[in-house]
């Protein structure tokens, strides 16, 4: 092991590291990786249509405030500008992502640099993130998840470019980041406590009591306050979809489920690779100064484990560790039978990778979508379909008698429902469409006259009954493709004789988060 080599952090005292080296040089290769990861998706950006949770974002930013139910400000107000400047396109919507997501692979390679990877480990590096599973499939859409995967790698990059280097001035960008990155969701104090935790296992542990780290810690704080303080004035409903999320109500979600997708949400092919780059971070003595990355990741995905939240909030770390295991893969390849295992490289990134492109992005025509790519990909289902799922509705609303449709609303299960009708029912003369689904219950109640309604996003009328007299079938969803989402071929039944007032059900028995 090497000595000790002081950090000079004028004008405070100096923090004490092992010394790790130098960072690698400057390479164009991950430029081009990003670059190319951007294009390919922008240009598959407006294929199929628009998610269930773009929906929601877009009704959220027109109810615009300070929280919501599942986020904070961030995204909603991003959609709400981005369909203000471009209404109804996609791709304008979806650009901000594509953006961020080539970020993300430059942020990947830049760890990998820091760790003192050469200009073919940086690109080999970028590559790998770029036809990584979590960065296609959430800079395919507009989520609170791309902004999550770049605001974690650059608190990370950030975390170590302190620990190389030892100026805890880079502190300040870590709290940044992550200041920022919960505006959008209060996910990434999830990487905070990783950190922390990975400095008091692994060290430098008087980081914990540094001016600068304390400084960043304030600046967390001090934007994450406008949702931290709606959390609380509303009884941190947060905490209610992360119980309905750790019961399996959701994607992704389950103990099961989240512990399987750390072995895919990468791809397949580069778990030998972050496994060696975690090795390396714990036992590398020359690494020894980053431990604490690599202690931050076991923290972090047994939080996740034990909790039962989803199975990709760790993502972001294990393209960190995906650098770092491409520093290790890397030099390998250079020993030995060169030729061998550069050929064992690439024949592995055939079968495994490029399928990747395949699932994750809308490549194949959405009305021969084959059943497999929705049972890997449960988002893809959810971009397709809408304008129909519309058109089922509104067949229903015009068997109504004139009387009824006069007064009638629709009444949907969950938020994207909603959404879907907010953005295609004005033009299919529909009425407005409630929901008790997270902030949904917020945007708004039905009239008190609206005792004739259309419900939709419910597989039986029981739990209907309990709120009108009759709930009768009227019709069934047919999105006029084979595909098995949420909604296809689902029940629209007809209730009519409101039994309470809307004001009474609407917050105690309307209201429900997921």
């Amino acid at each position: 092991m090497s000595e000790p080599a002081v950090a000079v952090d004028r004008p405070h005292r100096p923090v004490v590291t092992a010394s790790p080296g130098t960072p690698g040089p400057r390479a164009l290769g991950p430029w081009l990786a990003a670059a190319a990861t951007s294009v390919t998706l922008l240009l598959l950006a407006g294929r199929y249509g628009y998610h269930r949770d773009e929906l929601y974002f877009l009704l959220a930013g027109r109810h615009l405030d300070w929280g919501y139910v599942d986020q904070g400000l961030l995204v909603p107000a991003l959609a709400r500008l981005l369909d203000t400047i471009a209404p109804g396109n996609l791709v304008v919507l979806r650009t901000p992502s594509a953006v961020l997501a080539g970020g993300a692979v430059l942020m990947v390679a830049a760890i990998a640099r820091e760790l003192g990877a050469g200009r073919g480990a940086q690109t080999f590096a970028a590559v790998l993130a770029a036809l990584s599973g979590i960065v296609l499939a959430s800079g395919h859409l507009l989520s609170t998840t791309t902004v999550d995967l770049l605001v974690w790698l650059v608190a990370v990059w950030c975390a170590v470019r302190l620990l190389r280097t030892g100026d805890s001035r880079w502190a300040l960008g870590i709290g940044l980041a992550l200041g920022v990155g919960m505006l959008s969701k209060l996910l990434p104090a999830l990487l905070a406590v990783g950190l922390v935790a990975g400095v008091l296992i692994a060290g430098p542990r008087r980081l914990l009591r540094d001016r600068w780290v304390l400084a960043a810690a304030a600046i967390a704080l001090l934007l994450a306050a406008p949702n931290l303080i709606w959390q609380a004035a509303h009884g941190f409903p947060q905490l209610g979809v992360a119980a309905s999320i750790a019961d399996g109500d959701s994607s992704y979600s389950g103990r099961l489920d989240a512990f399987t997708l750390q072995f895919v949400i990468i791809s397949p092919y580069a778990v030998p690779i972050w496994i060696a780059g975690l090795v390396a971070l714990l036992r590398w003595p020359r690494w020894r100064a980053y431990r604490a990355v690599g202690w931050s990741w076991l923290v972090v995905v047994g939080i996740v484990l034990v909790a039962g939240g989803k199975g990709y909030y760790d993502a972001p770390l294990l393209l960190a560790l995906t650098a770092a295991g491409a520093v290790v893969t890397t030099a390998w390849a250079a020993r030995g039978s060169v030729r061998l295992r550069r050929g064992l490289l690439v024949a592995g990134a055939v079968p495994f990778l490029l399928p990747t492109v395949v699932l994750l992005l809308p490549v194949l025509p959405a009305d021969r979508l084959p059943g497999f790519v929705v049972n890997v990909n449960y988002d893809a289902g959810e971009t397709i379909g809408w304008p129909a799922f519309t058109d089922s509705l509104a067949a229903v609303h015009r068997g109504l008698p004139a009387e009824e449709r006069a007064r009638a609303v629709i009444l949907t299960g969950n938020y994207g429902e909603a959404g879907a009708v907010a953005r295609y029912g004005p033009a299919r003369g529909l009425p407005r469409a409630y929901s008790g689904h997270n902030s949904m219950v917020d945007f708004g109640r039905p009239p008190a006259g609206a005792d004739v309604v259309i419900a939709v996003g419910w597989e039986r009328p029981e739990p209907l009954t309990a709120w009108f007299d009759s709930c009768a079938l009227a019709g069934r969803v047919d999105q006029r493709v084979e595909v098995d989402n949420d909604e296809n071929g689902g029940p629209i039944f007809v209730c009519r004789g409101l039994r309470r007032p809307w004001a009474r059900i609407w917050d105690t028995e309307v209201r429900h988060t997921g």
